[in-house]
């Protein structure tokens, strides 16, 4: 789009000129095309659009290398003007390997030693080691068979296949010295009810030495409300619901009723449960995670947990991964009571949304893109799919995400890391950064080439420079220049920058100063070069090669200055570039030597060799425009105006 406005200016403004030529100075129509034709050769950046296409296409390799892939090119872009993070906990800011800590039965609390998924620990009741009392022992057992997880030992490590909680459960079930294995295979499974979240929990039909019965594990509050508690016992057992998910644990429920049927309905779950008890599990802080928290909140990107886990739970994991100081936490049921008008105020205030639904995250994301916000969101499930479609970055998990939400999302996490996705936004930003300057390299420079066109026209001077030796200049440079800015690495400091609205163009006041400042240096550059050889007696063809040098010199030392937007580019790492923008200048010298020296080349572009002083003076015009540039920046940024103009 920037290039297509820019070309219907150049176009326009050829066009004026045309029209002053021929109908106030009375030129002949043939006469003033051909002066003419140069204006849109040199001002319109022809290959601008092939650069930024490369820019964006290297960001996405950049971040493929840092665990992120991007499905959607432009999403590149998007990513460097997120605002807001709106992102599941479990396994994303989490390390997403749990390990049962806690059990809270009728016969009382006990905790649970152990490390991951490995199966050795001891139990402890009041800090002394004992074995599973009965009750214990129930709740494992109803734990072990309302699971589908395995657990696979890979050289000294373990891992789960399936679920983590189910591969919890498993690993709890062996250090009970309940082998899994066996028991599953004894007390088979007839019928089941998977996972749900609509319903929150999980059922299984399974004969026992008991009888057959239903075991069921989910969402505590779920689970109690299935079974048939006096209100005092009710009220207890959520208290110690309450003391588990403080303490920063994901707490299931588990129960169980005798069944004398072949077949399960949710019709079956309404009630006649007996409640076993509880299981409180540790899932800690991705450290990195935390940095990355930390990082957000610095960059002025705000961060919200949306997450399955009871409230308490949530509130004490966002705590403890710095997501606020004092984190507000609002359940689904509330959400849902809250009008649509009223939540994007509520969306702005709460940082943790706890026990929410995949309807609940669709009408969050909205909330906060009504309050002009760039949202990037997080998703695994097929239910996730309309909330990835609407978030500004759909988001989707590599590892346990589905490939519904991978087709909805704009990027895939390999490692499903939040820390991941805060490096994919610090890449976005430099993404923009160096498209910002591709075009504040190449607008001013094409500038100049148009500007001194004009100048020559309107004031009847010889031309500077042929059409086609603008075409050499556009093409050498844009080819090796201004490409050499898509490989720019970050600058520093950017993430402590506040993300850039959603409608900021790539033109801030600060880049329009610039591009008309640098192109009037070009300009003023080119003439003074050429009255300079004039005044020694130098031949048409030696000026205008005089002028083509000396524009190739000042471009050259202009990308130098332009690689830093935001502080000074005259420091060792500055001057020395990167090893793109060092083989493009070797490229540009070769061909620059060619172009002035070959008698091939000076045969088609009309150029002729340089005596000693006019080398001297072409590097003398580029050194002097690198010199005029950082001084400009040096007081900019020393009078705060940078910062001011380009915001």
């Amino acid at each position: 789009a920037f290039g297509r406005r820019f070309t219907l200016m150049a176009i326009i403004g050829a066009l004026a000129i045309f029209g002053c030529l021929v109908l106030v100075r009375g030129q002949a129509s043939d006469d003033a095309l051909l002066m003419v034709v140069e204006l849109p050769v040199g001002e319109v950046p022809d290959r601008l659009h092939t650069v930024i296409t490369r820019t964006l296409a290297i960001g996405v390799r950049r971040m493929a290398g840092r665990g992120a892939i991007i499905r959607k090119l432009p999403a590149v872009e998007t990513l460097g003007a997120t605002a807001a993070i709106c992102s599941d906990k479990t396994g994303t800011l989490t390390v997403n390997e749990m390990m049962v800590a806690a059990l809270a039965t009728p016969a009382g609390d006990s905790m649970v030693e152990g490390t991951g998924y490995a199966p050795v620990g001891a139990f402890l009741k009041d800090g002394v080691e004992v074995p599973p009392d009965g009750a214990a022992l129930a709740l494992i057992r109803a734990g072990l068979l309302a699971n589908d997880g395995r657990l696979v030992r890979d050289d000294a490590l373990w891992r789960v296949e399936g679920d983590p909680m189910d591969g919890a459960l498993v690993a709890l079930a062996e250090k009970a010295g309940m082998g899994a294995l066996e028991t599953r295979a004894t007390l088979p499974r007839h019928d089941e009810i998977p996972f749900d979240a609509a319903h929150r929990y999980m059922a299984v039909l399974n004969d026992t030495p008991e009888g057959r019965f239903i075991h069921v594990k989910g969402a505590p509050e779920r689970i109690l409300a299935m079974c048939d508690l006096p209100a005092a016992d009710e009220a207890e057992w959520t208290a110690r619901i309450a003391r588990l998910a403080a303490a920063g644990q994901r707490v299931l429920g588990f129960a169980a009723r005798p069944f004398a049927g072949h077949t399960l309905s949710p019709g079956e779950m309404a009630g006649g449960f007996r409640f076993l008890g509880l299981a409180g599990f540790n899932d800690p802080p991705r450290p990195e995670a935390m940095a990355a928290v930390a990082e957000c909140r610095r960059a002025g990107i705000e961060v919200r947990m949306i997450t399955g886990d009871h409230a308490l739970t949530a509130g004490a994991i966002a705590t403890q991964l710095g997501i606020a100081d004092l984190p507000r936490v609002m359940t689904g049921a509330e959400v849902e009571l809250i009008p649509d008008a009223d939540l994007p105020r509520v969306a702005a205030e709460t940082q943790v949304f706890a026990r929410t639904s995949p309807e609940h995250k669709l009408r969050i994301v909205r909330a906060l893109q009504s309050r002009g916000q760039v949202v990037a969101m997080t998703g695994d499930g097929v239910n996730d799919a309309p909330a990835l479609k609407q978030a500004d970055v759909g988001i989707a998990m590599g590892r346990k995400g589905t490939e519904a939400a991978r087709q909805a999302a704009e990027m895939v996490l390999t490692d499903d890391n939040f820390a991941t996705i805060v490096k994919a936004v610090e890449e976005g930003r430099t993404v923009f950064d160096n498209i910002r300057k591709v075009i504040s390299w190449t607008v001013p420079t094409n500038g100049g080439e148009a500007i001194v066109v004009i100048a020559a026209i309107l004031l009847g001077l010889t031309a500077p420079m042929t059409p086609a030796q603008i075409l050499w200049i556009n093409l050498v440079l844009s080819a090796t220049l201004g490409l050499a800015l898509a490989f720019e690495p970050t600058e520093p400091g950017i993430m402590d920058r506040r993300p850039r609205a959603a409608d900021t163009g790539l033109l801030s006041p600060f880049m329009v100063w610039r591009i008309a400042f640098v192109s009037i240096l070009f300009t003023l550059g080119c003439f003074a070069i050429w009255f300079w050889g004039e005044a020694r007696g130098y031949p048409v063809e030696v000026l205008r090669t005089l002028v083509v040098n000396a524009l190739v010199a000042m471009e050259v030392f202009y990308l130098f200055n332009v690689r830093y937007m935001h502080r000074r580019s005259l420091t060792l790492t500055g001057v020395r570039g990167t090893r793109a923008v060092l083989l493009a200048l070797a490229v540009v010298v070769v061909a620059q030597i060619a172009w002035t020296w070959l008698p091939v080349m000076n045969a088609i572009f009309a150029s002729a060799p340089l005596d000693l002083a006019g080398c001297i003076a072409v590097v003398v015009a580029g050194i002097a425009l690198f010199a005029i540039c950082e001084t400009e920046k040096f007081l900019l940024i020393r009078t705060g105006l940078m910062d001011r103009l380009d915001d």
